[in-house]
């Protein structure tokens, strides 16, 4: 289980500009922490520095478990759940195909039941492709779940989500950091948690 996430002195360029410098915070397990700033400040490339999908131009980040200390991207990355921009989602396949894909993908057993979490039900034998925007979201997040993750990094968690997905996902955060998970989410809109 993670311990908490530390970044220290963080620096991002992408190209020849530089997006920040000098970024230190800490999340514990339990927390979750709100990017937030205007178009182009660089959320998106810390929660992928923070993933390890980029190498940051100066510092670190270290993640403490009860194994111990580790600033290697690799041991992020079997700890990270991500919501990116894009759903990830093949159009051809039906909703439960993509959920099962992505169950085996993480080795873990999936049943209907994360469908129900995320209403989409109704949905599972349906092609993606027929999927409306806010419903492709649902599924990322159903992927979320079943990743079974510790630490999750959202980029924009509540785009395409209508109000009750909205809320859905304020549900499902409290309820990741109420079990010791962390929850870093890059957003233009308040997450709706205390």
């Amino acid at each position: 289980m993670i311990v908490s996430l530390t970044a220290e002195n963080l620096a991002c360029a992408r190209g020849e500009r530089r997006l920040f410098d000098g970024l230190s915070f800490t999340v514990r397990a339990g927390q979750a922490l709100a990017v937030e700033g205007a178009n182009g400040a660089g959320k998106t490339s810390l929660l992928r520095l923070l993933a390890g999908f980029l190498a940051p131009a100066a510092g670190r980040v270290v993640v403490r478990t009860a194994q111990g200390d580790s600033d290697e991207a690799e041991t992020r990355a079997r700890l990270v759940g991500w919501l990116g921009h894009l759903d990830g989602l093949k159009p051809q396949m039906t909703v439960r195909e993509q959920l099962s894909f992505y169950a085996h993908l993480y080795g873990v057993a999936v049943s209907d039941a994360v469908l129900e979490q995320v209403n989409l039900s109704r949905q599972a034998d349906l092609p993606c492709r027929y999927l409306s925007a806010g419903q492709k979201r649902r599924l990322a997040l159903a992927r979320l779940l079943v990743s079974n993750r510790p630490l999750w990094l959202l980029d924009e968690p509540f785009a395409a989500l209508d109000s009750a997905g909205q809320a859905l996902v304020a549900q499902l955060m409290v309820r990741h950091c109420g079990q010791g998970g962390i929850v870093i989410a890059a957003t233009h809109d308040p997450l709706g948690l205390a």
